[in-house]
């Protein structure tokens, strides 16, 4: 039968494609955005059987909900606009997702301990901002979802951070102190529910939790850690109050848990709201040391190193000549770097240490990049005469943050890395991450800690084409990026990222620089 949506338009602005769904509340259709030259969005309707005044309120709720904690979190899915059709029937418009659903990932296999901690962690995040509340009318209100469960999280893929989750369906989540006479009754789904959620007592962050443990469960095993007699509210409410989970091992003995991670699953399935984590935050704390030893760092480390083969060593052939030679000349210095090492003098609010920071600097030229680099003037010596190489790492959540990477190197002596962050929140990350990739190069000034007032040496660097794209587009996205600022934990995966990808860059350097040499031969 021919669905009548298809093909309309709302609001002379979006265009019905297809139905992509459809729940308990309502349909979601895929659409086009014609006022933004057809950008794909979904939108949601709330179904026809429930347009009554109560559910009325509730479906407009959940779209100010999602789009305030959406504009919060990249991991909650982002509502753009609100309305009612024709007909009277309220719709929502939300960012179209191309990716699937978590249930159905869970459902052709157990997902592997890497993987799995990074999706749980991407899920909490989500969470977490939902717990921490939105604002109304001055006042704060912590969310409930109610509903946490695996065809609840959508997985798709993020050409910067991988893999990348997000919460969906928020249509029965509970807003804390602001809808009490709602607390009667149970809403969820029977399998993923807490004890006292199938009560239909008053509901915390606790209550998600237990509904996260569930589904950790189900997705490090592939099954569920709880079965009901009768698949009915009777025998779900039995199970969750008086049966015990199953273990792991019952579950799936092929699978190697770590104790502290099933610790961890079984503590968030406890009956007792007050013996499981108590929020979150709690949660993310423990996974942070089997994230350090297994996961997502690994994984972005080896999307970054995967690409290392495919950008090119920063140094000429003279350069790396006059190296293999060990010659003592300085490299080339242009008009503007002449320019720069004469105008430049070290900061007063810097300390007078071994540090690395990014500074653009006016020229003749116009506006150039430079890194500034302090160092003891015998190490300085060592480098007059090196291959260069630059490397750009990118994480666009929680925080959109950059590493700055470049490595000295010559056989003589220990490889020098220099990196340094540049926060793409902020105007001036933005600004030199453009300007990095609009000129192509980048100037090294040199300050030795023994005479910080002039400049020891100016190095060119130049930027890998390819390295220079993604800069710009990155400074868009930081300039677009509506995540709230959690700058510390970008950094961490950026220099776990950078720990892996270390030997593959020296290996790259020593294999050039025994090419080069061989050549000279």
């Amino acid at each position: 039968m021919t669905d009548a949506n298809v093909g309309r338009t709302l609001q002379n602005r979006y265009r019905l494609s297809r139905m992509l769904g459809q729940g308990s509340m309502g349909r979601v259709y895929g659409a086009e955005d014609t006022a933004l030259g057809g950008v794909p969005v979904a939108i949601k309707f709330l179904s026809q059987a429930l347009l009554n005044h109560r559910m009325r309120d509730r479906f407009e709720r959940e779209a100010k909900t999602c789009a305030q904690l959406g504009q919060r979190s990249i991991h909650i899915v982002r509502v753009t606009d609100y309305g009612i059709d024709d007909e009277g029937i309220p719709f929502y418009v939300m960012e179209y997702l191309r990716g699937e659903s978590l249930s159905d990932i869970v459902s052709r296999q157990s997902i592997v301990l890497p993987r799995f901690l990074g999706l749980i962690r991407q899920v909490c995040l989500g969470l977490q901002c939902a717990h921490q509340g939105i604002q109304i009318d001055g006042k704060v209100y912590p969310i409930v979802h109610r509903d946490i469960k695996p065809s609840n999280v959508l997985v798709s893929h993020d050409e910067s951070l991988g893999e990348l989750a997000k919460i969906l369906d928020f249509g029965i989540a509970k807003m804390l102190q602001g809808e009490d006479h709602q607390t009667s009754c149970f809403m969820g789904t029977l399998a993923y529910s807490s004890p006292e959620q199938m009560e239909g007592r008053e509901l915390d962050a606790r209550s998600d939790i237990y509904s996260l443990g569930v589904m950790m469960f189900q997705m490090l095993t592939g099954k569920m850690p709880l079965h009901a007699d009768t698949h009915s509210f009777g025998g779900w409410y039995k199970a969750h109050h008086f049966f015990q989970p199953q273990t792991f091992e019952s579950a799936n003995a092929g699978i190697k848990i770590p104790k502290a991670l099933e610790t961890l699953v079984m503590s968030c399935l406890s009956k007792s709201a007050g013996d499981r984590p108590q929020s979150v935050g709690a949660v993310l704390k423990a996974l942070e040391p089997l994230e350090e030893r297994f996961g997502t760092g690994r994984q972005i480390a080896r999307r970054i190193g995967a690409s290392l083969s495919r950008l090119p060593i920063t140094s000429t052939a003279s350069q790396a000549a006059t190296t293999l030679s060990h010659a003592s000349s300085t490299t080339q210095v242009t008009a503007s770097s002449q320019e720069l090492s004469q105008a430049a003098s070290w900061p007063d609010n810097m300390p007078i240490a071994e540090i690395v920071f990014p500074k653009p600097m006016t020229t003749r030229e116009g506006m150039v990049p430079t890194l500034w680099v302090m160092l003891p003037q015998r190490e300085i010596k060592k480098r007059l005469v090196c291959t260069r190489y630059n490397q750009f790492l990118f994480m666009e959540a929680p925080h959109p943050m950059a590493l700055w990477l470049t490595v000295l190197y010559n056989r003589e002596h220990e490889p020098r890395w220099l990196p340094c962050f540049i926060d793409l929140k902020t105007p001036a990350g933005r600004q030199i991450a453009s300007l990095l990739g609009k000129t192509g190069k980048y100037r090294i000034m040199f300050f030795a800690q023994e005479n910080p007032q002039s400049c020891a040496n100016v190095q060119v660097v130049s930027i890998a084409a390819a390295q220079c794209k993604l800069l710009q587009d990155w400074a868009s996205i930081g300039q677009m990026s509506k995540a709230s600022p959690n700058p510390t934990i970008s950094k961490d995966y950026l220099r776990s990222a950078l720990d892996e990808i270390k030997p593959k860059i020296l290996m790259k350097l020593e294999s050039i620089y025994s090419d080069r040499a061989g050549s000279l031969t």
